[in-house]
């Protein structure tokens, strides 16, 4: 078993999948330039060609639609965009389009395709380039929406969705790109709907998203130092959900606190608590509670963006709110270490 990264185990499932079946192809802005998509399609134009592998126009709305096209006439399209945000103007053709064919049809009709979407702050970036959007995605039945939060979950979610016949939303932190994790070399598949205990803990659920999942088991380790106990509970797909995992570690703890990549109102942590409240109700010692993304576009300015992002340490006093034990000491703790290592796309 090798150890690669996040960004690694992305690009080899692709190639081995593209090696498997030749209907598969993968297109998008900058994905065949020098920087290739954060390294995440490097060597993929010059090992099968123009053809297999391109740069499309500015049109996300004509290049979704053009990739409908080509799922529904037996080819297996991966589109990627850079910043999930300009997948709003791609919204009409999967909201209205590759979500309904199979329903409309009778099942007679297939969207194998998957839309790669990049989520993730670095350097500033204003409120034109943070969103997360899963939530919205969810939202939409017939799509469903995988967010991978480590190496071994990328490439197996990965080969999963592309060899999924119904359309898939697959969202990436690009802060997690340089995750390492020994992942195996042959190809294999994760099923939807199945989540993953990150670690055990028996005092309170931490349920986490996407790049939260790192910060939750950055507080996990800050708390453990007091002695608190936490379980974290990565969903890897928000459809279909893993209700039932989640139900069962807070039936456990009997607390539990929904960290979500994203805003709270409407969002996957709203609906999270609201499954966990009816179903855990006679097992909850406290309300659920959500930590997200200040209800505000995010600011550019990096003191600000700091504050509209949560962290390791809004989680920490979180939970020993919700205990009810001494605050720890923070002091000499780094957080967003991670953003310096963020170069910026081009």
């Amino acid at each position: 078993m090798r150890v690669i990264t996040y960004c690694d185990a992305l690009r080899e499932a692709m190639v081995q999948e593209m090696e498997r079946d030749e209907k598969i192809f993968v297109y998008g802005i900058g994905v065949p330039d020098h920087k290739a998509i954060f390294g995440s399609t490097t060597g993929i134009i010059e090992r099968f060609g123009e053809k297999r592998c391109f740069d499309t126009p500015l049109s996300e709305d004509a290049m979704t639609g053009f990739g409908l096209g080509a799922a529904l006439n037996g080819m297996r399209p991966i589109h990627i965009h850079i910043r999930i945000d300009f997948m709003l103007l791609a919204f009409n053709q999967i909201a209205n389009m590759l979500s309904s064919c199979n329903y409309s049809s009778c099942g007679k009709l297939k969207v194998p395709m998957v839309i790669r979407g990049i989520i993730g702050r670095g350097w500033g970036q204003g409120f034109q380039h943070s969103k997360s959007m899963y939530s919205t995605f969810a939202h939409i039945p017939g799509v469903k929406v995988v967010l991978p939060t480590t190496a071994y979950d990328a490439k197996g979610l990965l080969i999963s969705a592309i060899r999924d016949d119904n359309p898939v939303i697959f969202i990436e932190h690009r802060w997690l790109y340089w995750q390492k994790e020994e992942v195996p070399e042959k190809p294999y598949t994760i099923p939807f709907g199945k989540g993953n205990i990150l670690r055990k803990g028996t005092d309170i659920t931490i349920v986490a998203t996407s790049w939260m999942n790192v910060e939750a088991v950055f507080a996990a380790d800050i708390l453990a130092k007091s002695g608190v106990n936490v379980e974290i509970v990565d969903p890897r797909t928000i459809v279909p959900l893993d209700e039932d995992l989640i139900v069962a570690s807070v039936e456990k703890t009997g607390r539990c606190i929904v960290v979500d990549n994203d805003w709270e109102f409407c969002g996957f942590s709203a609906e999270a608590a609201a499954r966990i409240s009816a179903r855990c109700f006679g097992k909850l010692k406290a309300p659920v509670r959500r930590i997200g993304f200040a209800p505000t576009p995010c600011p550019t300015a990096r003191h600000l963006e700091n504050e509209f992002y949560p962290n390791a340490k809004n989680i920490v006093r979180a939970v020993e709110d919700m205990l009810g034990v001494k605050p720890v000491s923070l002091e000499g703790i780094e957080f967003y270490s991670h953003e310096k290592r963020f170069k910026g796309p081009f």
